[in-house]
């Protein structure tokens, strides 16, 4: 029983995070607003930095972002076009796996003060430590004409300990989906 109470806090806490969502941020250039709202198509540009971890550059990642932005963006009207036909904008990406430690502590005291059990099991505190790989992935889009980023949108999420294939590629398009939600922006509202 006392090996239940120890390890229930552990197992609830790897449960919480493996269900952890996605956190997405967005970020652009107020200035181009208008015309980000004036595109209707675009075409990939190239990867600018590779990255050395084979989980991120690979064939089969590059094709699982490019469908997932590609399907879309299509769904929501734009047009992808080859870069050689003057498209209004460019999308990139870049990814990244880290490393990430978490440490708890759990407190062997527990119950209500009404319980008549309460504080009779006070057992030393334990601590524990979890390590788990985060990814994060970079959308940028590039004003083809003007040759500068108007639009830049981040997802980051927990992988767990050892990340599924078929879980990553669903992490892919919900970090994919809500970033694009927020794609084109919408103008700031003047106070």
């Amino acid at each position: 029983m006392r090996l239940l109470f120890r390890v229930l806090p552990v197992l609830v806490g790897l449960g919480l995070a493996s269900c952890a969502g996605v956190d997405v941020g967005t970020n652009y250039d107020p200035a181009a607003v208008q015309r980000i709202d004036a595109f209707h198509t675009y075409a990939w540009m190239s990867q600018p930095q590779k990255s050395q971890d084979t989980r991120v550059n690979n064939d089969i990642t590059d094709a699982e972002v490019k469908s997932a932005v590609d399907s879309n963006l299509q769904a929501r009207g734009y047009q992808k076009v080859d870069a050689s036909e003057n498209p209004d904008f460019l999308v990139g990406w870049q990814g990244a796996i880290t490393q990430q430690l978490s440490a708890d502590t759990a407190d062997n005291y527990w119950g209500y003060p009404w319980d008549p059990f309460w504080g009779s099991y006070y057992g030393p505190s334990g601590s524990y430590v979890r390590q788990y790989d985060v990814g994060t992935l970079i959308l940028d889009v590039v004003d083809a004409k003007a040759k500068v980023l108007v639009w830049r949108g981040t997802a980051k999420t927990d992988l767990g300990t050892s990340p599924s294939i078929q879980g990553k590629r669903d992490k892919t398009d919900e970090g994919v989906k809500k970033m694009l939600e927020q794609f084109p922006p919408k103008p700031e509202k003047q106070k």
